[in-house]
């Protein structure tokens, strides 16, 4: 996931991943401001940190740190699920004045390990392939764990399904019993009245 979004310099951003359990989350990001006079955003944004809030979907903070104007962030998930990714500036100055608007670049690798490539380079090509292999693993476990979560939610999804059309079903029996009971009831009632009236 690689995107950018525009806040306030005093607002709070938050955007939302769906992530399998045990997965490694890394994300880095880049914060410019606007700068009123060039009518563009800086290359970099000094003095200005940034506060990295992660919640996963019981609601727990996995992570609540302050970074600087560009940095990396990472964290491991334990439950399956939306967490919650907060992103909020450091800065102190009031709401009046604190009216620049910054722009965060952000690239989110969800079950990623990187591969240190300098360190394969030093070593011989035997273990550059062990290294290779190790990281293939890995990365079929993460596939593995993603196929596990999308079954889960499917079952959760057909699920879901099944009992709300068991409901509709229901309800249209309901429905059904309710209307003939009303025509049985005005069919015995016109049969009354017609009585009483001698009309028959």
């Amino acid at each position: 996931l690689a995107l950018y979004f525009h806040i306030g310099e005093r607002e709070e951003k938050c955007i939302i991943e769906d992530i399998p359990s045990d997965t490694l989350v890394v994300g880095n990001y880049k914060v410019q401001r606007w700068d009123i006079h060039k009518h563009d955003f800086l290359e970099s944004a000094p003095g200005l940190g940034m506060f990295v809030t992660v919640t996963s979907p019981s609601g727990e903070v996995l992570l609540s740190k302050l970074y600087g104007p560009q940095g990396t962030f990472s964290f491991t998930s334990y439950l399956s699920g939306e967490h919650i990714i907060c992103f909020q500036s450091n800065s102190t100055r009031f709401a009046v004045t604190a009216g620049s608007k910054l722009r965060i670049h952000l690239d989110i690798r969800v079950g990623e390990h990187f591969l240190d490539e300098s360190a394969i380079q030093a070593k011989d090509k035997v273990n550059e392939v062990n290294v290779r292999l190790e990281h293939l693993i890995e990365q079929i476990h993460h596939v593995t764990r993603e196929q596990d979560y999308e079954r889960e939610r499917e079952e959760k999804f057909r699920k879901t399904s099944e009992e709300t059309n068991s409901n509709i079903l229901w309800w249209a029996i309901v429905q059904t019993l309710i209307l003939i009971s009303i025509g049985i009831w005005q069919i015995k009632s016109l049969r009354d009245f017609f009585i009483s009236k001698k009309l028959v």
